[in-house]
């Protein structure tokens, strides 16, 4: 009920899946405990058996019907990807697959995968093949050196410590690895296995006491997750308040008081939906973020309720129509090897049909690539720009260079990732007229590095060479950012900074052009101090206003509304982002002496900024403009450029 509500936006509460993973733990722990201590072992092919027929049958449901709802309704140009993420899911490792990819989990901006929620199934069930091994282990040892469980306990606070720490650490570092990591979570199982194995001991506990310890396990893990937000850096530190109240909700429960928090969770309702929990789970984040193309709307306040009620629906015909029967059937039960077959083809056919919709079935786009590129114009002028607002329907030739628009990025110039604390100069920051006598800086983040193809032409057009110095998020004015993939200030942008302004003034450029995207920690000192040490350096300056930001994934947009492309077009206002700091940031600038080149009147008119002008599409994602557009602004770009290097 937290995970729902927190994802379809219904109350901001977070730590649901870890508590989640506190009870996983418990519970597993506990029964293979009880095995232990029956037979002396563990049936590995029983245990596996109750995993599969348990979680199986209902992933492979939702991994195809999300499939299936994706090929209908998503945009085309993401099926492989989501395809890619499916057959990560069926193999339960698509954690990793986020790690890789180096996901915002709190991302908002259309980007998000439909099966993103398996990360946390994915470690559940990693954790399944590994904890019936290690624990059989280490009670045969622990019994055999010490003839009780004082190595499993030890055991298991050591992995506790162990991955506690790695979470904080790197959260700090890391936060897509911390988020999605298996070392980084795995303590929270742990701890779940550590009070299975001290159950007995909490068995004894006063009754009176153990109420209140219940009570007060409830207020923590309600509290505690109520106070996180998207802004808190997660997991690290905060995951442990509703991982601790978890804890002692079971510890307190152990005992069995009469009047403990079970009076309040032990109820019809509770318990019906704790039948179908592993369903709603699974339904609620692929409605979730297909619903929108699915419905042709965004959700609105209503809609998220919509989806919670549907996809728990859909749980509970899933539950009684297949993992039920799955869960019951006799001869699974009965033939552990069965339920292991049953749910090995289940995974396998899941995996199978997730390969082969993403190697083999072609993209759900009416138009041919092999139209791509032809009759492509571009900005030609405000008119050009004027008559796009107009346009309604995505031509033939722009239908076909959209399978290839998100990849249709600078290849020119070069940008230093997140984790970079200097600039270096490298033969790929030098374009343009390599062997140019005279030079013009490009400094700025990725919204500077997007015009990498066309200040390579201008470079070649002017004599002069261009030399591009950006880092992803970086301002190059002087003030603190906070990093969201990092969750934290950006110290690695300072230092960079710092070293960009050192290689400026070794470099003795003619010319410096300042371009980025505005954020909302400008400041008019940060600015006049970057603009200050451009000035010093004896460079003319060039301000170029920053673009705007469409605020959805454009291509994605675009393949979903060939026939109304005016849906993708956000309206001037939307698409100019703090419109008083980059009044501020331009009025810096002139007091410098910089020359301004106004961008908007390539982008926008009418109050309207559309998506595609002239048949070439503006935007590779959600905020970054396309190679192609970049390059038929040159001629807008070109006699100021000229100007200022022949002055």
């Amino acid at each position: 009920m937290m995970v729902v509500s927190m994802h379809c936006g219904i109350l901001d509460i977070h730590g649901g899946v870890d508590v989640s993973f506190v009870l996983s733990g418990f519970l597993i722990g506990s029964q293979l405990l009880a095995e232990i201590d029956k037979t002396g072992k563990v049936s590995l092919s029983k245990f596996w058996a109750r995993r599969f027929r348990r979680l199986a049958p209902g992933m492979a449901v939702v991994i195809i019907a999300t499939a299936v709802l994706a090929w209908l309704y998503a945009s085309p140009l993401r099926f492989r990807d989501t395809m890619e993420d499916g057959l990560a899911s069926s193999l339960s490792v698509m954690n990793w697959r986020l790690v890789e990819t180096g996901t915002d989990y709190f991302a908002n901006d259309g980007t998000q995968s439909p099966y993103q929620h398996f990360w946390s199934l994915g470690i559940e069930e990693q954790f399944y093949v590994a904890a019936p091994i290690a624990l059989f282990v280490t009670v045969w040892l622990s019994r055999a050196i010490f003839r009780n469980r004082v190595l499993v306990g030890l055991f298991l606070m050591a992995v506790v410590g162990g991955s506690l720490y790695l979470s904080v650490t790197q959260t700090k570092s890391n936060q897509p690895l911390a988020y999605f990591g298996t070392h980084t979570r795995i303590w929270e199982l742990a701890f779940g296995l550590l009070l299975a194995l001290g159950a007995p001991l909490l068995s004894r506990m006063n009754r009176g006491f153990a109420a209140v310890v219940s009570w007060v396990g409830l207020a923590i893990a309600i509290g505690t997750a109520l106070l996180i937000t998207p802004e808190t850096p997660l997991p690290g530190y905060a995951v442990a308040g509703p991982v601790l109240g978890a804890s002692m909700i079971i510890a307190g429960g152990c005992a069995a008081p009469r009047f403990g928090a079970e009076w309040l969770l032990h109820n019809p309702v509770f318990n019906s939906v704790a039948n179908v929990s592993y369903g709603w789970y699974l339904w609620h984040w692929p409605i979730l973020i297909l619903w929108p193309d699915i419905t042709g709307h965004e959700l609105s306040y209503s809609d998220r309720f919509r989806v919670a009620s549907l996809s728990l629906i859909l749980a509970y015909v899933m539950f009684y129509v297949v993992e039920f029967r799955f869960r019951n059937n006799a001869q699974l039960v009965a033939r552990p090897w069965k339920g292991i077959f049953a749910g090995g083809t289940a995974v396998a056919g899941t995996a199978g049909a997730a390969a082969f919709a993403m190697t083999v079935l072609p993209l759900n786009l009416s138009a041919s690539a092999a139209a791509a590129g032809s009759g492509t114009v571009g900005y030609s002028g405000p008119e050009s720009v004027q008559r796009s607002v107009l346009q309604k329907e995505l031509s033939g030739v722009a239908q076909g260079a959209l399978p290839k628009s998100p990849d249709d990025k600078t290849h020119y110039g070069c940008i230093d990732n997140t984790d970079v604390e200097e600039f270096v100069m490298r033969d790929n920051c030098v374009i343009g007229d390599t062997e140019g006598k005279k030079t013009i800086v490009v400094i700025g983040d990725s919204h500077a590095w997007q015009w990498g193809d066309a200040f390579h032409e201008l470079g070649k057009k002017l004599d002069t060479k261009v030399v591009t110095m950006a880092k992803g998020g970086c301002s190059p004015e002087v003030y603190a950012i906070k990093n969201p993939e990092l969750n934290r200030e950006y110290s690695e942008c300072d230092s960079w900074r710092e070293s960009a302004f050192e290689e400026i003034k070794d470099l003795e450029p003619d010319v410096i052009v300042v371009t980025n995207r505005v954020r909302k920690e400008a400041t008019e000192a940060g600015a006049e101090k970057a603009f200050q040490v451009f000035e010093d350096s004896g460079a003319k300056i060039v301000y170029m206003t920053d673009t705007p930001q469409p605020g959805r994934n454009v291509p994605d947009c675009l393949a979903t509304h060939t026939d109304d492309i005016s849906a993708c077009n956000p309206t001037q206002d939307a698409a100019i982002e703090f419109p008083a700091f980059r009044a501020m940031e331009q009025k810096v600038a002139k007091r410098h002496g910089a020359k301004i080149i106004d961008t908007l009147p390539a982008f926008c008119a009418d109050n309207v900024c559309p998506t595609v002008i002239a048949n070439q599409i503006v935007y590779f994602d959600s905020s970054h403009i396309t190679a192609g557009y970049a390059k038929s602004l040159v001629p807008l770009l070109q006699p100021t450029l000229k100007k200022v290097l022949a002055d």
